[in-house]
C-alpha cells in the first residue's frame, strides 16, 4: 500500500471533513495562524458535521505557540450545568444514570463558541471575520451532505427544530443543503462575539426551551479556561494533554506505563496488542472514581501510581479490570503553520447529534454532555449546578524535551479516544509515518451495552462482558493471542467504532501528516 503521508514546508490541516480542512488552509495561505485555520476548519464543521459536533457542544484544545515562542497551553471550553440542575429531583424519578437523549436536564452550557473565542484572541492573527467567512459563506450558500449525514438524519427526522437540515424530505449524499439560521448565528459572533451567540438569539432559545435549568448567569459566565496542559515524559516525547474533567490524562497515562513495560517494536505481535490493551485497562479502570471537575494534575498521574500500575500488569494474561467503553460524537483536527505553531483540537456534541434536543430558531443541536455526571449522591462528579461534567476528548501534543512540537494528535470515538491515541503514539514512536499509523487495524474496548456511559457500572456476578474488538485487517496474531492470554476477543468490520484519526508530525522543516479515511471524508491538506 503505498504511504498517504501529506508533505508541507508551510503548513498543514487535518480534518474529518475536507471543506473544513481546505477552509483551514485558505486561512494559512492569507497569513493567519494555526490558531485561525483551526477555528476556520471547526467552524466549517459546525456547519458540515452537525451529527457529531456543532455549536450546541464543548471544545477542548492543546496549543504550542511555535518553535522557541513559549510552553504549550491547554484550554478547556466544556460548559457547565445549569443553575436549575437538581441530581435529587431526577433520583426521585428513578434515574439512577443520566437521562441519555430526549430530556433537557442532561443538556449542559455549550463551550464550542467560547473555545473559538478564546482560541482567536489568544494568537489570531486574521479578523474573526474572516475566521468565520468559509463557515458562514457553506451555511448560507449550501454545501454537499456528505455520506455519513446522509445516513445519520433519519434518527432526528422528528426532532423539532432540525428542519433545516432536513428539508422537505431526507437528503441523499451530495445533495446541496443550506443552513440560513446558522449563518445568521455566525455572522453575529463575527460581528459581536459573545454577545452575538450567548447574550442574542441563541442564548433566548436556550433559556427558553431550558425552563428553568438556565439563567442569566449562566450565559454570562465564560466556559473557556486556559491552563498549563497536564504533562508526562514517555515513548520519547513530553506528551501533553488537557486537564480534568477531559479524559486527557488517559492516554498520557497509559502511554507512561507503556514506556515501563518491554513493548515489542512489531505491532503485528501479541505481545505489543495485549501489552497496549493491559496499560489502557490499569489506567482506566478508576476512571468514573478519580476524575471530576478540579481533580489535581498531580493525582491523576503521580509518577509513584504509575509506576505501581504498570507492577500489576500480568505479561501472559488479561485482568478482568472495566473500563469504560461507550461511543460518542466528536470531531479532531489538528492545524500546524510555518512557525510552528500547533493546535490539537476535539469538538463534540457528546453523542452523535447530542440530545437530540434543538434550540429551533439556531437550528443548532444541544450536547449532551450531562451524561458524563454521576448520580450517586456525594461523589465528586455528582450533578450540580455549576460543575463541568466528566468528558471523553483527550487531544495530544508532543514535544521534544527542549520544548519544540513534534507532533498534534487525536481522534473521535468516545471513551475509545485514549485508546487509539496509544495505539498512533506507539507506532509514530516505532518509526511508521503519519499515513501508516492513522491506516493501520486497531483495537477498542467495547462496553456491554454499547451506548450510554453504563460500563463504570460491575455487571451482575462482578464479570463485564467487555470484549477486545479487532478490526479487519489485524494481524492473525492479536486474535489467537488476546484469546490464549484470556481477553475475550471478537472481530469486526473495519471503520466503525475504532474512531476516527488525524496525525500531523513536525521534523526537518516540514510537516507531514494524514486524515484517517474511516469516514470517507477526511482530508490532510498542506502549502
Amino acid at each position: 500500500m503505498p504511504d498517504r503521508t501529506h508533505y508541507a514546508p508551510r503548513g498543514l490541516v487535518c480534518s474529518v471533513d475536507h471543506l473544513a480542512s481546505a477552509a483551514g488552509l485558505s486561512l494559512l495561505r492569507s497569513g493567519g495562524s494555526a490558531v485561525d485555520a483551526a477555528v476556520a476548519a471547526s467552524a466549517v464543521l459546525a456547519v458540515t458535521t452537525q451529527h457529531m459536533c456543532g455549536m450546541g457542544g464543548d471544545l477542548v484544545a492543546v496549543l504550542h505557540p511555535g518553535r522557541g515562542a513559549g510552553d504549550p497551553a491547554a484550554l478547556v471550553a466544556v460548559g457547565a450545568a445549569g443553575s436549575g440542575a437538581d441530581a435529587a429531583a431526577l433520583r426521585a424519578e428513578g434515574h439512577r444514570r443520566m437521562p441519555y437523549r430526549g430530556d433537557i436536564r442532561t443538556v449542559t452550557m455549550p463551550g464550542c463558541v467560547d473555545g473559538w473565542l478564546a482560541l482567536h484572541a489568544r494568537i489570531g492573527r486574521r479578523p474573526l471575520a474572516e475566521v468565520l467567512a468559509p463557515a458562514i459563506g457553506y451555511a448560507s450558500e449550501g454545501f454537499p451532505v456528505s455520506p455519513l449525514l446522509a445516513a445519520a438524519l433519519p434518527a432526528v427526522a422528528d426532532v423539532a427544530g432540525a428542519a433545516e437540515l432536513i428539508g422537505d424530505q431526507l437528503p441523499a449524499a451530495g445533495e446541496l443543503r443550506r443552513r440560513p439560521r446558522l449563518a445568521r448565528s455566525l455572522t453575529a459572533i463575527a460581528a459581536a462575539g459573545r454577545d452575538g451567540w450567548y447574550g442574542g438569539e441563541f442564548g433566548t432559545g436556550l433559556l427558553r426551551v431550558g425552563h428553568g435549568l438556565f439563567d442569566r448567569a449562566d450565559l454570562e459566565r465564560d466556559s473557556a479556561r486556559w491552563s498549563a496542559p497536564l504533562a508526562v515524559r514517555a515513548l520519547g516525547w513530553v506528551l501533553h494533554a488537557p486537564p480534568a474533567p477531559t479524559a486527557g490524562y488517559l492516554p498520557l497515562a497509559a502511554a507512561a506505563v507503556a514506556e515501563m513495560l518491554d513493548v515489542p517494536s512489531d505491532p503485528r505481535t501479541a505481545d505489543w496488542v495485549h501489552l497496549l490493551v493491559e496499560a489502557a485497562r490499569v489506567t482506566g479502570y478508576d476512571r468514573d472514581a478519580r476524575l471530576r471537575d478540579g481533580a489535581a494534575p498531580d493525582a491523576l498521574l503521580d509518577p509513584d501510581e504509575l509506576t505501581a500500575l504498570a507492577g500489576r500488569l500480568d505479561a501472559a494474561h488479561a485482568s478482568d479490570l472495566l473500563v469504560p467503553g461507550t461511543p460518542g460524537g466528536t470531531v479532531y483536527l489538528c492545524a500546524v503553520d510555518s512557525a510552528g505553531q500547533c493546535v490539537s483540537l476535539s469538538q463534540s456534541n457528546a453523542a452523535g447529534f447530542g440530545a437530540h434536543l434543538t434550540v429551533p430558531e439556531t437550528g443548532v443541536f444541544l450536547q449532551n454532555r450531562g451524561v458524563g455526571f454521576s448520580l450517586r449522591p456525594g461523589t465528586g462528579n455528582e450533578l450540580a449546578p455549576g460543575r463541568r461534567p466528566n468528558s471523553t476528548l483527550a487531544p495530544v501534543l508532543a514535544t521534544a524535551d527542549a520544548g519544540d512540537p513534534v507532533a498534534v494528535l487525536g481522534t473521535m470515538g468516545g471513551d475509545a479516544q485514549p485508546q487509539v491515541v496509544l495505539q498512533l503514539l506507539a507506532r509514530l514512536r516505532a518509526g511508521a509515518t503519519p499515513a501508516a499509523a492513522v491506516a493501520a487495524p486497531r483495537w477498542a474496548l467495547v462496553g456491554p451495552e454499547g451506548t450510554g456511559f453504563d460500563t463504570w457500572d460491575t455487571k451482575p456476578g462482578g464479570l463485564s462482558r467487555q470484549v477486545v474488538r479487532i478490526e479487519d485487517g489485524a494481524p492473525d496474531a492479536w486474535y489467537d493471542g488476546l484469546s490464549a492470554r484470556g481477553h475475550r476477543v471478537e472481530r469486526a468490520a473495519a471503520g466503525g467504532g475504532f474512531g476516527n484519526a488525524q496525525v500531523a508530525v513536525l521534523a526537518d522543516g516540514v510537516v507531514g501528516g494524514d486524515a484517517d479515511q474511516r469516514a470517507g471524508t477526511g482530508a490532510a491538506v498542506g502549502w
